[in-house]
């Protein structure tokens, strides 16, 4: 098999390029919730960050239009390039695709544990590892277990949303029961613990957050040892768990989504409106609603955990209707002086990924950083998130132009390929009819060809109301 090599520009595709990089800007408005400010604050502004004015409303725009479904986009893409990379047949495939995600996994381990415990990049990698074997599916199977995995985690989340009063109230009696100096049983003992954890969690008491606040403005040593704690609990977790089946239902969605050729322009402008009228009326709709009754409640737990139940939902609903909007804008040529700029963030998306992280824990973080940890209030945040954005739109495109990837993509791909790549615009390249390799995230196949107007009704449309999650 001919040895592998980087694919030219000209064979990648926009849309993805342009979805990939507005999802990696969006992501930083909830990550730098996280690099900011205790967890507990980022869902409950009661904890820390304000909660009126200005935080009222960020609070608001991010819980309706951004939590989760930026994530949730690159989610999508990141099956996409599942798809990509094995789609050209070899002998080395599945050894190409292995070694992608097992170096993946080493990534997002020294980057969870050395840099900030937000790190999805490991989660990315575990799941991709059962996904080779289903590269073949239809895009109308990938697309229903995708949605299913999506349905089944909302009926769970309506569920035990439907039964944390029923758990209170059990905990209150267990609670009565121990004054009046009667014995517990072990029941009794598991429903008032359960309660307990679940209600300092949603509300800590000011000792933990000041803990955590020091910790964080501390020395490196001291913000480690607090994140090591947490990623080696997360990471131990069984596979099967709702974190993994989080990121893997829209892996799945994503690559039946590819497969279906809506993730890269292909289908009618027609459909992509149909789509985003969906998307956006109805998950804008259900998020703002619930976020309404959340804020109207004081961000009570009761309330706000039955909002979360329908996050799945609205999730999804949001997420595909931002798909619709970009890939419209693409397909119209419109707005070519942000989209080029969006596309050179998707192709350096990784990088831009670890940058976000350095940036955010150098401003926040104590040790090496300024130790604003906690400081700032909700909305001065966003100046930052501005700041960040406006760094890798200007930079991303500069760095394109003297090299093919991103620092991080070239030693990726280096070492996927166990092969030093060309990294200067400057060095040559293979003849063209060596490129035979399986190719990676935003980059195209020759064979690929957008689905006849026949095909196209026949496939499943991820535009109804069907679906429900992320």
């Amino acid at each position: 098999m001919p040895s592998a090599a980087p694919v030219r520009g000209e064979d990648r595709i926009l849309t993805l390029d342009v979805l990939r990089g507005f999802a990696l800007l969006g992501i930083l408005l909830m990550n730098i919730l996280s690099f900011s400010m205790p967890a507990a604050a980022e869902a409950n502004p009661n904890v820390m960050g304000g909660t009126a004015g200005a935080n009222w409303w960020a609070w608001f725009l991010q819980i309706v239009i951004f939590d989760g479904k930026m994530r949730a986009i690159f989610s999508l893409l990141f099956g996409a390039g599942a798809v990509l990379l094995t789609s050209r047949g070899g002998p080395d495939t599945a050894d190409i695709y292995y070694r992608r995600n097992l170096w993946l996994m080493l990534f997002g381990m020294i980057h969870a544990y050395f840099l900030w415990i937000g790190d999805i990049l490991y989660y990315y990698a575990l799941s991709s590892l059962i996904l080779y074997p289903l590269r073949k599916l239809s895009a109308r199977t990938l697309i229903g277990v995708g949605l299913l995995l999506i349905a089944i985690m909302s009926g769970v989340g309506v569920y035990e949303a439907s039964q944390l009063p029923v758990l209170r109230d059990k905990a209150v009696a267990a609670q009565k029961l121990e004054k009046e100096g009667g014995k517990l049983t072990d029941e009794q003992k598991k429903d008032k613990e359960q309660w307990e954890s679940r209600s300092k969690d949603w509300v800590p008491e000011p000792e933990k957050i000041a803990k955590e606040v020091d910790a964080y403005r501390g020395n490196y040593a001291a913000n480690f040892k607090r994140r090591v704690a947490t990623v080696e609990e997360w990471h131990s977790g069984p596979y099967y768990s709702p974190g993994s089946w989080d990121v893997l239902a829209f892996l799945l969605l994503g690559m039946g989504l590819y497969k279906a050729g809506v993730l890269t322009g292909d289908r009618s402008v027609s459909f992509y409106a149909k789509l985003l009228a969906v998307g956006y009326g109805l998950g804008l709709t259900l998020n703002a609603t619930l976020a309404w009754r959340m804020a109207a409640a004081n961000w009570d737990i009761f309330a706000s955990w039955y909002a979360f139940g329908f996050y799945q939902l609205g999730r999804v609903l949001v997420a595909v209707g931002h798909v619709a909007l970009l890939v419209l804008v693409v397909k119209a040529g419109r707005m070519v002086w942000l989209t080029s700029r969006l596309a050179a963030v998707g192709q350096t998306a990784f990088s831009n990924y670890i940058l976000d992280t350095l940036i955010g824990t150098t401003i926040f973080y104590g040790g090496y950083g300024f130790g604003w940890y906690g400081k700032l209030e909700r909305h001065q945040l966003y100046y930052v998130v501005a700041a960040i954005w406006t760094v890798q739109l200007i930079v991303s495109p500069i760095w394109l132009r003297h090299y093919r990837f991103g620092p991080l993509e070239w030693a990726w791909r280096s070492l996927t390929y166990w092969e030093r790549q060309p990294f200067r615009l400057s060095a040559l390249l293979p003849p063209e009819e060596e490129l035979l390799v399986p190719v990676g995230d935003g980059e195209s196949l020759p064979e690929h060809t957008p689905p006849d107007s026949a095909n196209e009704q026949s496939l499943p449309t991820p535009s109804r109301p069907e679906l429900d999650r992320d």
